[in-house]
């Protein structure tokens, strides 16, 4: 028997939706007809955050809790009006991803089980260059969305001070992410150099609260800012991008005077789109707000002269120029090589 179905027109697309009322998140009984209509919601917002860029799909077909798929390449079968931008990876082969520029290619996606879009920090036009900074801000154990919003106060201090305009928004767990836009004009390695150098700025502003230590047994009960999150082919999942929790709790964009007394389940699949009806996108004005990387570079310079190099790369890069040793500090001191 063939699966129950509805037919959706957005934006002049006819998307159909299989098997809407199945239950995807049960602390409400949200159904994927209520993801679906929940990115139709928030549609203005979540292409602004996509729009052209190469994007990955967290994909959990049965629902929260449930089995996690991640996928790069869009399936060869789809309709011929979807969208896609060919990109490389470290490995050295190539997928094409989903490139949003209409809220139909977020619906065809959603009804592929798509939660979570993971994009680029780059467009299609040019991948190798990103228009975007991204400062994550990732509570280790010991520490919450309450010492996150602490170190997005010093972050935000830190940016007023250097005369750039940051986007904060929730992760929709207990992190913070911040975006900046800058020009198009930096490969990767330069721009992860220059969020790194930054990172290291907000750690001396708050040692006891802040890490940027990559391994995780010299973090401690600390918040890490990852500067790797800059690295090539590292995706932080968009704006208005649902987490795979039971209560369906969103990546929502927040202002600065607000971001002090949120909470994550402030902002849910059921709570978005009346705030968004009555504020529209928190967001709208990012791509108007360009911030001058020169200033970040010339910390880089100043770092460089006094002998406060590199940091490790994530272990799937290949061995980068002025890279300290990516060997685990535990691991070194029995002998272990560098990976």
């Amino acid at each position: 028997m063939a699966s129950p179905f509805v037919e959706l027109e957005v934006g002049g697309r006819v998307v159909k939706i299989t098997n809407p009322d199945k239950v995807y998140f049960p602390a409400r009984g949200e159904t994927k007809l209520d993801l679906v209509q929940y990115f139709i919601s928030v549609g203005d917002g979540i292409v602004r955050a996509l729009y052209e860029r190469p994007t990955q799909l967290k994909r959990q077909p049965a629902g929260a809790g449930g089995e996690v798929i991640w996928q790069k390449r869009v399936p060869e079968k789809r309709p011929d009006w979807l969208e896609t931008a060919r990109v490389t990876f470290p490995s050295g082969r190539h997928a094409d991803e989903l490139c949003v520029t209409e809220l139909a290619h977020v619906v065809w996606a959603a009804n592929l089980a798509t939660l979570e879009f993971g994009s680029w920090p780059s467009r299609r036009r040019d991948p190798e260059k990103p228009d975007e900074l991204r400062i994550d801000i990732d509570p280790q154990p010991g520490t919450g969305l309450a010492e996150a919003k602490q170190v997005a106060a010093v972050v935000h201090e830190v940016l007023d001070e250097i005369g750039y305009v940051g986007w904060p928004k929730t992760s929709g767990n207990r992190g913070v992410h911040v975006y900046v836009r800058i020009e198009p004009n930096w490969e990767f390695p330069v721009v992860r150099r220059c969020a790194l150098a930054f990172a290291r700025e907000v750690e001396r502003r708050a040692p006891d609260l802040v890490t940027t230590a990559w391994w995780k047994e010299e973090r401690g009960e600390k918040v890490f800012v990852d500067y790797n999150q800059n690295a090539r082919d590292r995706t932080i999942l968009s704006a208005y991008s649902v987490r795979g929790r039971p209560d369906a709790t969103v990546s929502a964009p927040v202002t600065w005077e607000e971001l002090p007394e949120v909470e994550t389940e402030d902002f849910t699949i059921a709570s978005m789109p009346p705030r968004f009806a009555e504020l529209g996108d928190l967001h709208e004005g990012i791509d108007e707000t360009v911030s001058d990387l020169r200033v970040l570079l010339e910390w880089v310079e100043r770092e460089e002269k006094e002998g406060v190099g590199e940091a490790p790369y994530p272990p799937n890069f290949p061995k980068m120029p002025g890279e300290p040793r990516r060997v685990q500090p535990s691991r070194a001191k029995r002998g272990v090589k560098d990976t």
